[in-house]
Protein backbone atom coordinates (compact mmCIF):
# COMPACT_ATOMS: atom_id res chain seq x y z
CA UNK A 1 0.00 0.00 0.00
CA UNK A 2 0.89 3.70 -0.71
CA UNK A 3 0.72 5.76 1.86
CA UNK A 4 0.21 9.80 1.02
CA UNK A 5 0.29 12.44 3.41
CA UNK A 6 -1.45 15.63 3.43
CA UNK A 7 -0.19 18.49 5.64
CA UNK A 8 -2.75 20.92 7.17
CA UNK A 9 -3.40 24.71 6.90
CA UNK A 10 -0.44 26.96 6.22
CA UNK A 11 2.17 23.75 6.59
CA UNK A 12 3.88 22.35 4.41
CA UNK A 13 5.06 18.11 4.22
CA UNK A 14 8.14 19.72 7.06
CA UNK A 15 5.53 18.36 10.18
CA UNK A 16 5.27 14.63 8.88
CA UNK A 17 8.93 14.36 10.04
CA UNK A 18 8.16 11.68 12.59
CA UNK A 19 5.95 9.47 9.89
CA UNK A 20 8.57 10.20 7.42
CA UNK A 21 11.05 8.27 9.06
CA UNK A 22 8.92 5.63 10.35
CA UNK A 23 7.23 5.11 7.05
CA UNK A 24 10.44 5.64 4.71
CA UNK A 25 8.09 4.66 1.42
CA UNK A 26 5.46 7.05 2.31
CA UNK A 27 5.31 10.59 0.29
CA UNK A 28 4.51 13.50 2.03
CA UNK A 29 3.09 16.08 -0.46
CA UNK A 30 3.25 20.01 -0.60
CA UNK A 31 0.22 21.33 -1.87
CA UNK A 32 0.41 23.81 -4.23
CA UNK A 33 1.62 27.83 -3.29
CA UNK A 34 4.26 26.14 -0.60
CA UNK A 35 6.20 28.12 -2.74
CA UNK A 36 5.23 26.19 -6.20
CA UNK A 37 2.16 26.89 -7.84
CA UNK A 38 -0.92 28.56 -6.92
CA UNK A 39 -2.90 28.28 -3.58
CA UNK A 40 -6.28 25.89 -4.46
CA UNK A 41 -8.78 27.81 -2.80
CA UNK A 42 -11.49 25.21 -1.90
CA UNK A 43 -11.15 21.48 -0.86
CA UNK A 44 -12.70 20.85 -4.14
CA UNK A 45 -9.88 22.39 -5.89
CA UNK A 46 -7.23 20.81 -3.83
CA UNK A 47 -8.62 17.59 -4.32
CA UNK A 48 -8.80 17.61 -8.11
CA UNK A 49 -5.00 19.01 -8.24
CA UNK A 50 -4.41 15.57 -5.73
CA UNK A 51 -6.10 13.17 -8.16
CA UNK A 52 -3.95 14.74 -10.76
CA UNK A 53 -0.78 13.94 -8.86
CA UNK A 54 -1.66 10.41 -8.08
CA UNK A 55 -2.51 9.64 -11.66
CA UNK A 56 0.40 11.72 -12.92
CA UNK A 57 2.88 9.41 -10.55
CA UNK A 58 0.65 5.86 -11.20
CA UNK A 59 0.10 5.47 -7.16
CA UNK A 60 -1.67 2.50 -6.46
CA UNK A 61 -3.29 1.13 -3.47
CA UNK A 62 -3.90 4.60 -2.00
CA UNK A 63 -3.55 4.70 2.07
CA UNK A 64 -3.99 9.20 2.56
CA UNK A 65 -3.29 10.32 6.09
CA UNK A 66 -4.48 13.99 6.44
CA UNK A 67 -4.05 15.99 9.24
CA UNK A 68 -7.11 18.56 9.76
CA UNK A 69 -7.06 20.27 5.56
CA UNK A 70 -5.59 16.90 4.80
CA UNK A 71 -8.42 15.41 6.47
CA UNK A 72 -10.71 17.27 4.47
CA UNK A 73 -9.09 16.69 1.37
CA UNK A 74 -9.24 13.00 2.05
CA UNK A 75 -12.68 12.77 2.92
CA UNK A 76 -13.64 14.81 -1.00
CA UNK A 77 -11.26 12.10 -1.93
CA UNK A 78 -13.07 9.39 -0.79
CA UNK A 79 -16.32 10.55 -1.80
CA UNK A 80 -15.08 11.84 -5.07
CA UNK A 81 -13.17 8.71 -6.08
CA UNK A 82 -13.71 6.15 -4.01
CA UNK A 83 -12.38 3.73 -6.75
CA UNK A 84 -8.97 4.74 -6.33
CA UNK A 85 -8.22 4.42 -2.57
CA UNK A 86 -8.15 1.68 -0.01
CA UNK A 87 -8.03 3.66 3.43
CA UNK A 88 -7.54 6.69 5.34
CA UNK A 89 -6.38 7.91 8.72
CA UNK A 90 -8.01 11.62 9.89
CA UNK A 91 -5.71 13.16 11.85
CA UNK A 92 -7.02 15.59 14.00
CA UNK A 93 -10.56 16.03 11.56
CA UNK A 94 -13.90 16.32 11.27
CA UNK A 95 -16.99 16.64 8.73
CA UNK A 96 -17.16 19.97 9.01
CA UNK A 97 -13.71 22.45 9.93
CA UNK A 98 -15.83 26.19 10.76
CA UNK A 99 -12.79 28.17 11.59
CA UNK A 100 -12.88 30.98 14.15
CA UNK A 101 -13.74 34.76 12.74
CA UNK A 102 -11.31 36.06 15.13
CA UNK A 103 -8.35 33.71 13.38
CA UNK A 104 -9.40 34.64 9.76
CA UNK A 105 -9.44 38.52 10.77
CA UNK A 106 -6.05 38.43 12.24
CA UNK A 107 -4.60 36.56 8.97
CA UNK A 108 -6.17 39.50 6.64
CA UNK A 109 -4.93 41.60 9.18
CA UNK A 110 -1.44 39.85 9.27
CA UNK A 111 -1.59 40.22 5.48
CA UNK A 112 -1.34 44.32 5.41
CA UNK A 113 0.86 44.04 8.07
CA UNK A 114 3.49 40.77 8.40
CA UNK A 115 5.12 41.89 11.34
CA UNK A 116 2.01 40.51 13.26
CA UNK A 117 2.15 36.88 11.94
CA UNK A 118 4.46 35.98 13.92
CA UNK A 119 1.89 36.28 17.34
CA UNK A 120 0.06 33.32 15.52
CA UNK A 121 2.44 30.66 16.76
CA UNK A 122 3.58 31.65 19.94
CA UNK A 123 1.67 29.02 22.07
CA UNK A 124 2.31 26.40 19.36
CA UNK A 125 3.81 23.43 19.24
CA UNK A 126 5.08 23.08 22.86
CA UNK A 127 4.63 19.91 23.25
CA UNK A 128 7.15 19.01 20.46
CA UNK A 129 11.42 18.97 20.50
CA UNK A 130 12.66 22.45 20.56
CA UNK A 131 14.34 21.63 17.30
CA UNK A 132 11.09 20.71 15.49
CA UNK A 133 9.16 23.32 16.71
CA UNK A 134 11.66 25.89 15.45
CA UNK A 135 11.85 24.27 11.89
CA UNK A 136 7.85 24.10 12.07
CA UNK A 137 7.93 28.10 13.06
CA UNK A 138 10.10 28.60 10.34
CA UNK A 139 8.41 26.79 7.43
CA UNK A 140 5.31 28.54 8.51
CA UNK A 141 6.41 32.34 8.36
CA UNK A 142 8.08 30.99 5.07
CA UNK A 143 4.58 30.35 3.67
CA UNK A 144 3.15 33.40 5.15
CA UNK A 145 -0.20 35.01 6.33
CA UNK A 146 -1.56 34.61 2.49
CA UNK A 147 -1.60 31.02 1.66
CA UNK A 148 -2.53 30.64 5.75
CA UNK A 149 -5.87 32.74 5.41
CA UNK A 150 -6.72 30.99 2.16
CA UNK A 151 -6.20 27.41 3.79
CA UNK A 152 -8.34 28.50 6.42
CA UNK A 153 -10.85 29.83 4.17
CA UNK A 154 -11.02 26.47 2.32
CA UNK A 155 -11.54 24.78 5.57
CA UNK A 156 -14.38 26.84 6.75
CA UNK A 157 -16.04 26.57 3.69
CA UNK A 158 -16.06 22.90 4.37
CA UNK A 159 -19.14 20.52 5.37
CA UNK A 160 -19.38 16.69 4.01
CA UNK A 161 -21.76 15.82 7.17
CA UNK A 162 -24.85 14.92 4.81
CA UNK A 163 -22.41 12.74 2.96
CA UNK A 164 -20.69 10.72 5.45
CA UNK A 165 -22.63 7.48 5.20
CA UNK A 166 -21.56 7.91 1.59
CA UNK A 167 -18.30 6.74 2.72
CA UNK A 168 -17.23 3.37 2.78
CA UNK A 169 -13.65 3.50 2.78
CA UNK A 170 -12.07 1.73 5.52
CA UNK A 171 -10.58 4.88 7.77
CA UNK A 172 -9.11 5.74 11.02
CA UNK A 173 -9.66 8.45 13.18
CA UNK A 174 -7.32 9.87 15.03
CA UNK A 175 -7.19 12.78 17.76
CA UNK A 176 -5.58 14.23 21.37
CA UNK A 177 -7.80 14.13 24.27
CA UNK A 178 -6.16 17.62 24.53
CA UNK A 179 -7.43 18.91 20.98
CA UNK A 180 -9.43 22.40 21.08
CA UNK A 181 -9.45 23.11 16.93
CA UNK A 182 -10.80 19.29 16.75
CA UNK A 183 -12.07 18.06 19.64
CA UNK A 184 -12.59 14.24 20.61
CA UNK A 185 -16.42 14.37 19.31
CA UNK A 186 -14.92 15.40 15.64
CA UNK A 187 -13.70 11.68 15.36
CA UNK A 188 -16.32 10.10 17.20
CA UNK A 189 -19.04 11.80 14.79
CA UNK A 190 -16.71 10.15 12.54
CA UNK A 191 -16.68 7.21 13.73
CA UNK A 192 -20.51 6.75 14.39
CA UNK A 193 -21.45 8.21 10.96
CA UNK A 194 -18.68 6.76 8.79
CA UNK A 195 -19.07 3.19 7.47
CA UNK A 196 -15.73 0.90 8.78
CA UNK A 197 -14.48 3.39 10.58
CA UNK A 198 -12.72 3.21 14.03
CA UNK A 199 -11.33 6.20 15.89
CA UNK A 200 -8.24 5.86 18.48
CA UNK A 201 -7.50 8.67 21.04
CA UNK A 202 -4.15 9.86 22.38
CA UNK A 203 -4.36 10.78 25.78
CA UNK A 204 -2.69 14.35 26.56
CA UNK A 205 -2.52 15.17 22.66
CA UNK A 206 -3.42 18.57 20.85
CA UNK A 207 -4.48 19.37 17.39
CA UNK A 208 -0.81 18.65 16.79
CA UNK A 209 -0.93 15.44 18.32
CA UNK A 210 1.20 13.12 15.72
CA UNK A 211 4.16 15.18 16.46
CA UNK A 212 4.08 15.17 19.96
CA UNK A 213 3.52 11.10 20.49
CA UNK A 214 4.71 10.43 17.44
CA UNK A 215 5.08 6.83 18.56
CA UNK A 216 1.83 6.37 19.17
CA UNK A 217 0.24 7.86 16.19
CA UNK A 218 3.02 5.91 14.34
CA UNK A 219 1.91 2.01 15.96
CA UNK A 220 -1.95 2.94 15.46
CA UNK A 221 -1.33 3.91 11.77
CA UNK A 222 0.61 0.21 11.42
CA UNK A 223 -1.93 -1.40 12.98
CA UNK A 224 -4.80 0.12 10.66
CA UNK A 225 -2.11 -0.75 7.68
CA UNK A 226 -2.23 -4.13 8.78
CA UNK A 227 -6.03 -4.72 9.14
CA UNK A 228 -6.63 -3.23 5.65
CA UNK A 229 -3.67 -6.18 4.28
Amino acid sequence: MQLLFIHGSGATSTVWRYQSAFFPDAIAIDLPGRPEGECCTTIESATAWLKAYVDQHQLKDLVLVGHSLGTAIALKYALTYPESIQGMVLIGGGARLRVHPDTLGFLEKAIENPEIFPEMFIDSWQNVPANFAEDLRSEALKVGPAVYLNDMQACDAFDVIAQLGNISTPSLAITGTEDVMTPPKYAAFLRDRMPNTEATFIEGGTHFVFGEYPEQVNDSIQQFLEKLA
